[in-house]
């Protein structure tokens, strides 16, 4: 079965490379959520004035991949215990959240930060917020796939290609082959 779940850890580029090449992913947009302002633009929501994160909608076939897995991958390639912050990306726009669409999706996301405090896999207070999905905005177009499109561009160079050297290393067994 399809399902869709919506994460905000920091740059949407960064984000959706990574789970772009999880085997089961079937799409993954990049996006805004969690603001006031409908259909916001990437410049209004950069201004930081516009309430939402810089998020993506990672939609999956549950058969193949389970969102347990897309936990692990996503408190793997962001930092969660950083408020507001993302390295040198600052603001609400770039904070940690996971904005769910079933009880079940927010059941297991509070579980999983229960369990990865209790098992102290950081050394700070994880700060992910966990919201329901009220409203998502695609992204203009040409954020989507960006690192795809841009891997020679500096940020893609100097920070995705780091994280995704990162994702290969621990989480090969998810992959596409």
């Amino acid at each position: 079965m399809i399902q869709s779940i919506v994460f905000g850890g920091g740059c949407f580029w960064c984000t959706e490379a990574a789970f772009l090449n999880l085997k089961g992913v079937q799409n993954v947009t990049s996006g805004y959520s969690g603001g006031s302002i409908p259909d916001p633009s990437y410049d209004a929501v950069c201004g930081g004035d516009t309430g939402h994160a810089e998020v993506i909608k990672v939609e999956f076939d549950d058969s193949v991949i389970k969102l347990h897995d897309l936990l692990n991958v996503f408190f793997s390639v962001h930092n969660p215990t950083t408020l507001n912050r993302q390295g040198n990306d600052v603001g609400t726009q770039y904070r940690s959240v996971i904005f769910y669409t079933t009880r079940e999706e927010r059941d297991e996301a509070m579980k999983f930060i229960e369990e990865l405090t209790r098992e102290k896999v950081f050394d700070a207070p994880i700060v992910t917020e966990i919201q329901p999905l009220e409203q998502f905005y695609p992204a203009e177009d040409y954020h989507q796939n960006y690192y795809a499109k841009n891997p020679e561009q500096g940020y893609c160079s100097a920070v995705i290609a780091p994280k995704l050297s990162k994702l290969r290393a621990k989480y090969a067994h998810l992959l596409r082959t």
